[in-house]
């Protein structure tokens, strides 16, 4: 099991929010590694073509990613570990809170005109 990786009890949390494949094309084999290599690419920053072998092809994780973002099944998941924790008295939902700190980046990093000494005038004799 890697760093990164569900327990079987946060498993068993999240496996009943997985979709069930229907019709051609679009099954995984396994559900669970899959899930696993979404996580290790979100917990630890690295990028999908560096996901580890374990987790199986980085393009099949990186479909699976994209194809339960658009379908909105990871917001569902999302949406009912949140509720389960609500009702346990884990979290407030009232209190709920998301950073939007931002940094301001110095002129010149956007492209801006150097600013340059005006220029002597010249000296004559």
């Amino acid at each position: 099991m890697g760093r990164f990786d569900l327990s079987d009890e946060e498993w068993e949390l999240v496996a009943p929010h997985i979709p069930v494949a229907t019709g051609r094309g679009g099954r995984m084999r396994d559900a669970r590694r899959v899930l696993n290599g979404m996580f290790h690419v979100l917990r630890s920053g690295t990028i999908w073509r560096d996901l580890p072998e374990r987790y199986g092809p980085w393009q099949t994780v990186y479909y699976w990613f994209n194809r339960w973002r658009r379908d909105g099944t990871l917001r569902k998941m999302a949406d009912a570990l949140q509720n389960r924790l609500h009702g346990w008295g884990r979290i407030d939902r009232d209190l709920w809170l998301v950073d939007s700190t931002n940094v301001r980046a110095h002129r010149s990093a956007a492209g801006a005109r150097k600013k340059t000494a005006p220029e002597r005038s010249r000296i004559r004799h």
